[in-house]
């Protein structure tokens, strides 16, 4: 039975909390500079927490020995993750050096490598998150605006020597990163002793894009190249199609309104594609930007956060009235969107030769954690490259790894670490486990529900299983889960989604675009591992039989009556 619950997300009410500790934080210092030098207590109270998102971090806390701490009366494990923004995913091999110490130095002995194209640090103490910063900064390396109610990290695909057109795209998503930055002088102050610029008597307007309340909510863009469609464009805020003619790059299709997240039990929440509004030149993307940026400051949500996102911005006004605002603030029009097409959403293994008589070689990072193993040295054998290679390490969208500019020389020495290390045996895993992705979830995310990046590669094995029994092998079938709903791995473009529900259940998604140019449908609510093997089995089974050649698994289940299949976000819920 289809939902009937109306959609309305225009502001109603007087603004959230968030809204009033912006308003008090004296454009983000509040009291931070105090609370971090408060030895009494590992954590730090609520409002300040909302304000190190604004500094690419938050507060979590172990949640594997909470109820062991209570039970002895402590407080909880608390520790710092923080996010370290890195346009396009890009990092030169001193940064990588420098991020492998610091996270054996300060963190858990791990990297994150997360779906935005960033380096991910946990369980930083907080007496140590200002030398961590700072050891940071002194490799050009910094958190500003990594998390919080700002622009995020600039996806980009991370091969800009694929050809000239990708190193051109490389280069505006750098500009559009660097532009779109808060112009506060707080992070400078707080974390590198930096002298603060503006008084906070004065009425200087230091946030000329932002304003003093900063964005509604958390801000995302992204930039695709066709065919590949790695950045997952239409999950974006801004997402930006590179439109090329005759071997130039002419400008972008611009498409607006995307986003993964929701909550359960809220048929007013709903993951939602973005909607292409017209094209522009390359020259123009930034104003572009900035402007579709200042109209969600303008119009979004602040009384209640979770209808805050862009999405729901443009949903409660119409499309046609979001367009009318840009032409109308830019002073002039957007053109006509111009023919693209996408095939897929994932990495490309192994080694690929470059257009600059390079090469790069791409690494399957399973859920994006790089660490040691006892069977699998991958955080050593990236140490031992990083010494060596004089190119670059590119994060990409998907969780992964991309060694970019390997010179011919290099690439032998490479090649013997690779080797020495076993890492082929990554790339050579099943397509299955290579298009999935996991957020963190347990142990450290406060949101999760469930369980992801922990639980999804043995629920992947037993998948494997099932394809091995259909008959359908090495079938690539984009298989993401999250431990709670707000998106992060975009498990709702999936073709076969898992987002957790409560302790070892998900509710269970089918139906996405291979190319990630649809959203899934739910098939099964609240299940476990049993239940979701027992529905998926014959379900692979039907399509190894009825499949039409060269049908992806999400367009067949559709096709068979199994889902419906989703136009549109605000029918997400629907059946």
């Amino acid at each position: 039975m289809a939902s009937t619950t109306k959609r309305v997300h225009i502001q109603d009410g007087p603004p959230s909390d968030v809204e009033e500790i912006k308003i008090e934080s004296d454009y983000l210092r509040g009291n931070l500079i105090n609370t971090m030098k408060d030895s009494i207590s590992a954590g730090i109270p609520d409002d300040d927490n909302r304000l190190m998102k604004f500094h690419g971090s938050y507060l979590q806390d172990d949640r594997d020995v909470r109820t062991e701490r209570q039970r002895q009366k402590l407080e909880p494990a608390y520790q710092f993750m923080i996010r370290v923004r890195t346009p396009a995913g890009f990092a030169t091999p001193k940064q990588w050096l420098v991020m492998d110490e610091l996270a054996h130095k300060y963190g858990n002995g791990t990297l994150k490598l997360t779906t935005r194209q960033a380096f991910q640090m946990h369980g930083i103490l907080k007496w140590n998150m200002k030398k961590n910063i700072q050891e940071m900064n002194d490799a050009l390396l910094d958190s500003i605006a990594a998390c919080g109610d700002v622009n995020r990290n600039v996806m980009c695909s991370p091969n800009p020597n694929e050809s000239p057109i990708h190193a051109e795209v490389f280069e505006w998503s750098k500009r559009l990163s660097e532009d779109l930055l808060p112009k506060t002088s707080a992070y400078h102050e707080i974390w590198l002793d930096g002298e603060k610029v503006i008084d906070s008597t004065e009425e200087t307007e230091v946030e000329p894009i932002y304003g003093a309340t900063y964005l509604p909510r958390k801000f995302k863009i992204g930039i695709a190249v066709p065919p590949m469609n790695d950045v997952d464009v239409f999950s974006q805020d801004i997402g930006l199609i590179a439109i090329v003619e005759n071997g130039k790059l002419k400008g972008f299709n611009v498409a607006v309104g995307g986003g993964m997240g929701m909550a359960h039990g809220d048929e007013q929440t709903y993951p939602q594609l973005a909607r292409l509004i017209g094209y522009i030149p390359a020259d123009q993307v930034v104003e572009v930007a900035k402007q579709l940026m200042m109209i969600q400051r303008d119009h979004g949500n602040r009384s209640v956060r979770k209808y805050a996102r862009f999405k729901y911005t443009i949903d409660a006004r119409g499309l046609d009235w979001l367009i009318g605002e840009l032409h109308s603030r830019l002073g002039w029009e957007l053109e006509e969107a111009r023919p693209y097409h996408f095939d897929h959403t994932g990495d490309r293994y192994g080694w690929v030769e470059a257009t600059n008589d390079c090469w790069n070689y791409t690494f399957f990072v399973e859920n994006g954690r790089i660490r040691d193993t006892e069977g699998y040295q991958l955080m050593t054998a990236l140490r031992e490259i990083a010494e060596i290679h004089t190119g670059d390490f590119r994060l990409s969208p998907n969780q992964n790894l991309v060694l970019g500019d390997v010179t011919t020389t290099n690439k032998k020495e490479i090649e013997k670490i690779i080797a020495r290390y076993e890492l082929e045996s990554a790339t050579s895993q099943s397509s299955l486990r290579r298009n999935s992705m996991a957020c963190v979830a347990l142990p450290t995310c406060g949101l999760a529900m469930a369980e992801a990046e922990r639980y999804l590669p043995s629920l992947i094995t037993k998948i494997e299983g099932l394809l091995d029994e259909a008959g359908l092998g090495d079938e690539e079938i984009v298989t993401r889960m999250t431990g709670c709903p707000n998106g992060c791995a975009r498990s709702a473009l999936a073709e076969i989604g898992f987002i957790g529900k409560g302790p070892g259940k998900y509710n269970m998604y089918l139906g996405g675009g291979f190319a990630g140019e649809r959203l899934s449908k739910i098939y099964r609510e609240n299940i476990g591992e049993k239940e979701i093997l027992s529905e998926l089995q014959p379900i692979l089974n039907r399509y190894a039989k009825e499949r039409e050649a060269g049908e992806h698994f999400g367009d067949f289940v559709i096709r068979a009556g199994i889902v419906a299949a989703t136009t549109d976000g605000t029918n997400f819920h629907t059946v």
